[in-house]
């Protein structure tokens, strides 16, 4: 159940990404050619989940967009018990290959370091991790 969720909102912030208008259902949006959506899902050790907010807020979509990834959407579970601990966002890459250097060059970036450094003073914010690679079909409204 909980994956159908996930991929809910993975084609709800496409659709909302590529500028899909819902309710246009003949519609079909084309993405660039290899580009790849990542589906990602932090889960935060208790009572840490406003910290994980207020890192993405202030800088991490930024550093991000530095890095060559596309803010497509944020999302929280509307309840409980993920409500209180999970961040699920949507990202683009030109491709893969992108993908991989996008992220090697955000872990290795002094600014996010300093950021990830500091947002911890009080400890660790985030429990887990899980990333999720995706294209669409061939019968998806973006294509």
């Amino acid at each position: 159940m909980f994956k159908r969720f996930l991929l809910q909102f993975a084609l709800a912030g496409a659709l909302l990404y590529t500028g899909y208008k819902i309710g246009t259902r003949h519609q079909t949006v084309h993405a660039m050619s290899n580009q790849v959506f990542e589906l990602r899902t932090y889960t935060t050790l208790p009572g840490k989940l406003d910290d994980l907010h207020k890192r993405f807020r202030e800088h991490t979509t930024d550093i991000f967009k530095k890095h060559g990834m596309t803010n497509v959407g944020y999302w929280v579970p509307q309840d409980e018990p993920l409500s209180k601990n999970t961040l699920i966002y949507i990202i683009s890459h030109e491709s893969r290959d992108a993908a991989k250097k996008n992220w090697d060059a955000f872990g290795a970036d002094p600014e996010w370091q300093a950021v990830q450094k500091a947002s911890e003073a009080n400890g660790k914010i985030v429990d887990h991790v899980t990333s999720t690679f995706m294209d669409p079909t061939d019968y998806s409204p973006i294509k």
